[in-house]
This record gives C-alpha cells, structure tokens and sequence, in this order.
C-alpha cells in the first residue's frame, strides 16, 4: 500500500516563561515571543490533519525545570502525536543545578513524546505502518565536562540494530546538530563547526549504508535543506530568531513507487506585543551582528586584521538574516572597497548548488527520494 502521510516541524523553541527570561547583555534570541509565536503555530496546526508533529531540539531557553514543564503540559493537549529529541539548550549541564534540569533528566519530561523508555536519551518509534522515526541525542560531555554536538559509540551501535531490524519501513532520523554541511565548509569552519556533529561523517556513512533519506535537524537557525550522495538533511529556523519559520510536509508514493516529499514553509507575522515580527526581528538580527561578523571576518579563512573587519562588517549587517531565510542569492560586487576574496567568499553563502547554479529548494519545493 503507498505510503502517504503529512506532518509539521518547529524547532528550537526556546520557551520561556516571563519569569525565566534570562536578559543576558549578548542574548541574540527573541525568547520573549517564544510562547505566543508556539501558540501561533498551533493554532493554525490544530486546524490541519496531521500524522504527527516534530520538534529536533533547543525547546527550552536553558533547560528550566518550568519551562520543560509548560511545554510537555501544553503538548499533552494536542490532538497529534509529538516527537522530540534534546538541543543544547535543553541538557546545558551534567548534574542538575538551580537553573537547569540533568542531562539524565531529560526523558523523564517527555515519556509521552517518543521516550516511553526514559532510562536512554534516544529512542525509535513506529511513527505509522510501514514509517519508523529514530530520535537520535547529539549531545554530550567531554572528559573536560564540556558540551560538544556528538553521537556516542553505544548509540551508534543501537542505530544499526535500529536500521537492520527496519526492513522496507522508510525511516526518518531526527536530531538536533547538523548532520550535512549547511554553510560552506561548516565542519571545519571555526564559527559553524559547533553546530555539526564530531562525528558527523561516521553517523552519515551508517545512515547511507541502510538507505536513509532524511533527516531532520535545527540548531543553526536557518532554513537550509543540504543534499549528500542520496541524503537529505533540513534543517529548520528557529521560532524565536528571523525570519520565526515552521515548516508544513507531505511524503507521498506515486504508483510507479516513486517517492516525494514536498515542502512548505510559514512564519510566524506577528503576536502580542509584536505587531510586525518580521520587521522587528529582521531589525533585532542587524543590531546585534556586528561582533560576530567581526568575529567572522577575523578568523580563518578570511584573517582580516581588526580594523579591516570593522570597516566591513557594517555593510553586512543583514548576511546573517539574509542567510537565516533561505534561498537567498547574494551579490557583493556593489562595495567596490570589499577584497576580492571577502567578496567571493560570502557569495558562498547564497543558495548555489555545487555545480555553481541557483537552487532554490531551502523553503518550498518537491524533492524526489527515488
């Protein structure tokens, strides 16, 4: 029988109840609109008839004890199954502390949103006949005790069970960090680099060796979907930073047994408090980038001296929101006083297939499996 289902993502969201805000002077996320922008998307997800909803992480501001709370109460209420796997945000530290649940604790919140075993931090599911999720944890601590984006030999070791016992189900993965480059050379750019699993090659071989096709990411907050040798990894902006996207998602099988999987991509407009959200955020994102394109410009490849950077990054104060949206092209040849290479490296960053021509797939378009 073809398969045929429709489901929803929203990631890194970020909830925070007022009382938890965290008003750090560097914050660069949006968390006030956290729940109203949730709420939106909701209310307009609880009209659809949905198979299930995803959420790849970072679903909490810092891992607030109130806040897992809030967000586990409200998804009980929804008329869809929810699936979720931990971000950064959601496990900061080892061992609880007055701020943050332990990276342990995690499942104990979720047990009715894929961790009915809430002794390990991953898990699969049989989503619907025929459609199995696995629900990888990307997290983990070094023997320095600091949080880096890593899938653990004793996990991999389970995901090939997982993927041997599967048979002809299609399987979808969900996790938190990348799994493909989604900027230019992001695994080992000093910047990006974080937001990639360690060892994101080996997981990438053992997913290719069972035939899986998609994943689903967050984390880097953009819209990027990234294609490797027959894999698929989209990644999904996040609800509380530019441009406030969630993503709508038809699988289908034609009656040639071909597979397709169309895409759709909303924003969230506005909420209470925040009549024009885009304009605002997009308005947020150019005033607080100046550091980090500073940093950007600093650091390898580019080098620039300090005082180059800071003649230049002001002319790039829209790149990062730029890039957030998807399918952007971009043009730099208009600041005749850029270097040539600062130039043509950021043009990297636009929506270029490798072979160098445009391709526009980041926020709507039907990709074919096989």
């Amino acid at each position: 029988m073809a398969l045929n289902f429709r489901f929803a993502i929203a990631s890194d969201l970020h909830i925070a109840l007022p009382h938890t805000i965290w008003n750090h002077p560097n914050r660069y996320h949006l968390v006030e609109v956290s729940i109203p922008a949730f709420e939106s998307v909701l209310e307009t997800l609880t009209q659809l008839d949905l198979d299930f909803l995803l959420l790849p992480g970072d679903l909490t501001q810092h891992g607030e004890p109130e806040n897992h709370a809030w967000l586990q109460e409200r998804l009980s209420k929804l008329p869809f199954p929810v699936y979720v796997v931990p971000g950064n945000h959601d496990v900061p530290v080892l061992r609880a502390d007055q701020q943050s649940i332990g990276f342990l604790d995690f499942p104990y919140h979720y047990r009715k949103f894929g961790y009915e075993n809430p002794d390990k931090l991953y898990y699969t599911c049989e989503l619907l006949p025929g459609v199995r999720l696995i629900g990888l944890n990307s997290n983990c601590f070094n023997d320095q005790g600091q949080q880096v984006g890593r899938v653990d030999s004793e996990q991999i070791r389970w995901l090939e069970q997982v993927l041997a016992a599967s048979g002809d189900e299609l399987v979808l993965v969900m996790v938190h960090h990348n799994i493909i480059e989604h900027l230019p050379n992001q695994s080992r750019h000093p910047l990006a680099k974080r937001y990639m699993l360690e060892n994101a090659t080996e997981l990438l071989q053992v997913l290719r060796r069972y035939g899986v096709k998609l994943i689903f990411s967050g984390h880097l907050h953009i819209q990027d979907v990234a294609y490797s040798q027959g894999v698929y990894d989209i990644t999904t902006g996040s609800l509380v930073s530019y441009p406030h996207p969630y993503r709508l998602l038809e699988f289908r099988q034609d009656h040639h047994g071909r597979e397709w999987l169309e895409i759709l991509s909303y924003r969230v407009d506005s909420v209470p408090n925040f009549p024009n959200l885009q304009k605002t955020s997009r308005q947020w994102t150019r005033d607080h980038s100046f550091p980090f394109l500073v940093k950007m410009l600093t650091v390898p490849p580019l080098n620039l001296s300090f005082e180059d950077a800071q003649k230049i990054a002001p002319c790039l104060e829209d790149l990062w929101a730029n890039i957030a949206d998807g399918d952007t092209l971009f043009d730099f040849t208009k600041f005749t006083d850029f270097p040539q290479e600062v130039r043509c490296y950021f043009e990297q960053y636009g929506a270029i297939a490798p072979c160098g021509t445009p391709s526009l797939i980041d926020n709507n378009t039907t990709l074919l499996l096989q």
